[in-house]
């Protein structure tokens, strides 16, 4: 990578543009950008949750998703760059299953929290599911690889099955949602 990122300022989007890894500019509010930036603020609330104490096999897991998102961020800052393939989405399949196998079946909704790890996971969940609307946005307008689609959908997946599993460990039980029973 050399010097490539030595020079932060560069006054270059000074005029509301961006430029993508293919050289061409585009507006800074162009779906395109807004999908980049989406996947961006996912791989930061995954640092966020990273600084919380956790089992080593998820922090792995975790860090190895970071990498995937930087490797989707560069798919989506390149049109016609395919970076996220099948694979990575059957790895996260196997993830879900993996740590949802000890969990108890759910019969209700539950409402995000219990430990700060598992409230993290689910704040994760939900900027996953903003960036996973970003790219679907995006792919109305343009051609976008269909694992990168898919692999979203199942992190948001995998977060909400780690924030169970993260309660579970330390022996919190998830809030079940209950109905209101007021009227308004």
């Amino acid at each position: 990578m050399g010097n490539r990122l030595s020079k932060i300022v560069t006054r270059t989007g000074d005029d509301g543009s961006t430029g993508l890894g293919d050289g061409v500019r585009v507006a800074k509010d162009s779906p395109r950008i807004d999908a980049i930036g989406a996947v961006d603020e996912l791989n930061s609330s995954l640092g966020v949750l990273l600084a919380e104490p956790l089992p080593d096999d998820i922090a792995e897991l975790l860090t190895g998703i970071q990498h995937d998102l930087f490797d989707l961020g560069s798919e989506l800052s390149v049109p016609g760059y395919a970076a996220v393939t099948d694979a990575h989405v059957a790895r996260l399949e196997d993830a879900v299953s993996h740590y949802n196998a000890d969990l108890p079946p759910l019969k209700e909704f539950i409402l995000p929290g219990g430990t700060r790890a598992a409230a993290l996971a689910h704040v994760s969940r939900t900027v996953c599911r903003r960036a996973e609307r970003a790219v679907v946005r995006l792919a109305s307008l343009e051609a976008v690889n269909g694992p990168a689609r898919r692999y979203l959908n199942r992190l948001s997946d995998l977060m909400f099955v780690l924030a169970r599993g993260m309660n579970r460990a330390m022996d919190r039980s998830d809030t079940l949602w209950r109905r209101s029973s007021s009227a308004s």
